[in-house]
């Protein structure tokens, strides 16, 4: 068989130099995607994830969630090996530090003082205007002017504002130090993310990475009591049709167990998927349905 030309091997070069790349925030070992670009094409190659934060406009629900997304471990190391993510900030951003940061502190600390200066003027004002309507009260039966001049003048000198009671700003639709992974750089770790030898984590990972090239869509499935919850297309439109576990091929089970998963798949509607490596890289799996007695 000949040789393709140099020219198809330059044109497959060029096509995945210019594929897009994600960028990763991590905090700990969580794997974060801040930016809207990102998540929608992490979306856009079958990546599903879970949503963390709280909705600029609805803060106090959590029923919809919004950025960050947070990635399982195994959708993390398919990224990696396909060189379609990187971590932030990057490059251009590694050498941005202590001016920086410095200048934005002081420019904090300098509103924050402006602050507490206008709130000290408006609560001696509005204690001020308390004490005169107590004085001036129809209730008194006397003439306060003097004596309502001497507290006045009291009020003012011996007038104190906690910083404690001072009033701050929270900004939940825009702020100046959003919480993106560019200006946040204690987000920053090594990445990507050292993965202990745990034989567990390499299992899960070999099936989900089977079953995404497969088409499926793949979510965490600890409330089902498996490992992964599979979808016949994105999840938004469809529901899960089986839960995986995944074990090794020499993995025992206890029947006890088995039972019980095979009664929880029956209960949800979804079909439990035994999942395991086989031993010349194909995957097994077998599938267990609840039928009764009969």
């Amino acid at each position: 068989m000949e040789e393709p030309p140099p020219a198809c091997e330059e044109e497959e070069e060029e096509g995945r130099s210019s594929s897009p790349v994600v960028g990763v925030g991590l905090c700990d070992s969580a794997s974060l995607l801040w930016r809207v670009e990102d998540l929608k094409t992490v979306r856009s190659w079958g990546l599903v994830g879970a949503l963390l934060g709280s909705l600029p406009r609805t803060p106090r629900q959590n029923g919809r969630l919004g950025r960050p997304l947070l990635l399982l471990p195994e959708e993390e190391r398919l990224l990696t090996e396909n060189q379609a993510a990187a971590a932030l900030p990057g490059a251009n951003q590694q050498n941005v530090g202590g001016a920086e940061l410095r200048r934005r502190v002081e420019q904090y600390e300098e509103e924050q003082q402006r602050s507490y200066e206008e709130q000290s003027v408006l609560a001696l004002e509005d204690r001020k205007s308390a004490l005169l309507r107590a004085m001036t009260s129809p209730h008194t039966g006397s003439d306060p002017d003097e004596a309502l001049r001497h507290r006045l003048e009291a009020l003012g000198r011996s007038f104190t504002f906690p910083r404690s009671a001072l009033a701050v700003q929270l900004s939940t639709v825009r702020a100046g130090l959003t919480y993106c992974s560019e200006d946040r750089a204690f987000l920053r770790a090594d990445w990507p993310i050292r993965v202990q030898d745990d034989p567990r984590a390499d299992i899960r990972y070999q099936v989900f990475r089977d079953l995404r090239g497969r088409g499926f869509y793949l979510t965490s499935a600890g409330k089902f009591g498996g490992d992964f919850l599979i979808y016949p297309g994105d999840p938004l439109r469809f529901h899960a049709h089986f839960i995986a576990i995944c074990l090794s091929l020499d993995e025992s089970l206890c029947l006890l167990d088995v039972l019980a998963i095979a009664r929880l798949g029956s209960n949800v509607k979804k079909t439990v998927l035994l999942c395991s490596p086989g031993l010349d890289g194909t995957m097994v799996y077998t599938s267990l349905q609840w039928s009764g007695m009969v």
